[in-house]
């Protein structure tokens, strides 16, 4: 029984330690706190008083840019696509009649008018039987002569005078028909141009369909192309072109002298041509790339490049130098094309457009221009 006691009090002396314990860590807790919020409070009034102080903090900060002072022009927006130059009279001419090949009178970068002979066959058995049939028709002509007047006369019966007359006109025809052959034996030129190739060499034999000779008119050239049907309601006959050789490195301005409105079903496309003037430069199937231009703005207008344009709560806007200030102007955007947009409103003839330095500083920010 004692000892039962003796444990009792014991663990009642323990728990009034602890709690002694407890009480003075509490009491220590607060105090370290009080003295931070003091601390703070003081930190926070010196760096105040220091700010109020030091000069040196006051001095604004100025960023050096570059800008572009903006003016109005027209906003041109372009098609591009790749066409080839052709020509309407760009002919492959071979001879109607196979043989052997006697005659070339022509060479290579020659000037030929339309039906000039170019070469000829071997036309010898031809020229024997014209030869043949030419004295018979000489003498076929001379009987019907004689019979005519004896007819005429009342002399003679009918019969003699039909036969004289039908002999005459059957080796008329024979002559008409051998003369065709013997043009057959010739490759005449159909168009006036200059001789792009010669194919064919002397004594060689040839067939009728065999390439013989090239003629190319290149006064009358032109750029062909093919337009995606997406466009066919912006390129119309005489939209402004520019048309650009990579081969030879050159270029000219001109306008769509034909537009087709007809929609190739098989690749969605249309035609368009551009005639050329005679330049020998230019060579058919040489390749051009074409820009057409299919907008053009009714007035002159404000044209900045698209990089210097910035997005804030869906809004555009630009940065200019007013008074060495950078301001902030939202503008209103309208085509675009080759990395420029088109400004409806928002900036003026004059402006000031910072374009170096620009995402490197915000609105009111003190800036110089570099000179």
């Amino acid at each position: 029984m004692k000892t039962l006691v003796s444990i009792i009090i014991a663990a009642l002396l323990f728990t009034a330690c602890n709690s002694d314990q407890l009480a003075k860590k509490k009491k220590e807790l607060e105090g370290l706190k009080s003295g931070l919020t003091a601390t703070q409070e003081k930190i926070k009034k010196l760096e105040e008083e220091i700010a109020k102080l030091d000069t040196s903090a006051k001095v604004d900060k100025v960023s050096e840019v570059t800008t572009m002072a903006l003016a109005p022009s027209i906003f041109k927006t372009y098609i591009e696509i790749q066409g080839r130059v052709d020509a309407d009279e760009n002919v492959s001419l071979s001879s109607q009649m196979g043989g052997m090949v006697t005659k070339i009178n022509v060479k290579v970068g020659q000037e030929v008018s339309k039906g000039q002979v170019l070469a000829e066959t071997d036309a010898s058995a031809i020229y024997q039987q014209i030869s043949d049939l030419q004295t018979n028709l000489d003498l076929s002509k001379q009987v019907f002569q004689k019979q005519q007047n004896l007819w005429n006369q009342k002399i003679g019966t009918e019969i003699q005078f039909l036969q004289a007359k039908t002999t005459k006109e059957s080796l008329e025809k024979k002559m008409s028909l051998m003369q065709e052959q013997l043009r057959m034996s010739k490759i005449i030129s159909p168009i006036s141009g200059t001789v792009d190739a010669v194919n064919i060499k002397l004594a060689q034999t040839i067939m009728p369909g065999m390439n013989a000779i090239n003629v190319v008119n290149f006064s009358n050239l032109k750029v062909k192309a093919d337009v995606a049907e997406s466009y066919s309601q912006r390129v119309k006959t005489g939209n402004t072109v520019l048309i650009y050789f990579p081969d030879i490195n050159d270029s000219l301005s001109s306008t769509v002298n034909y537009a087709s409105r007809a929609i190739n079903p098989l690749t969605r496309t249309f035609g368009v041509e551009v005639l050329l003037a005679n330049n020998k430069n230019y060579h058919p199937n040489m390749v051009a790339k074409i820009k057409i231009n299919d907008y053009q703005s009714a007035k002159p207008e404000m044209i900045v490049p698209i990089r210097y344009i910035q997005k804030s709560n869906n809004k555009n806007f630009v940065l200019v130098e007013e008074k060495g200030v950078a301001v902030k102007k939202v503008i209103t955007i309208g085509k675009e094309y080759n990395g420029y947009a088109q400004i409806i409103s928002g900036l003026v003839e004059g402006d000031q457009l910072i374009i170096e330095g620009y995402d490197l500083i915000n609105e009111g920010d003190k800036i110089t221009v570099k000179k």
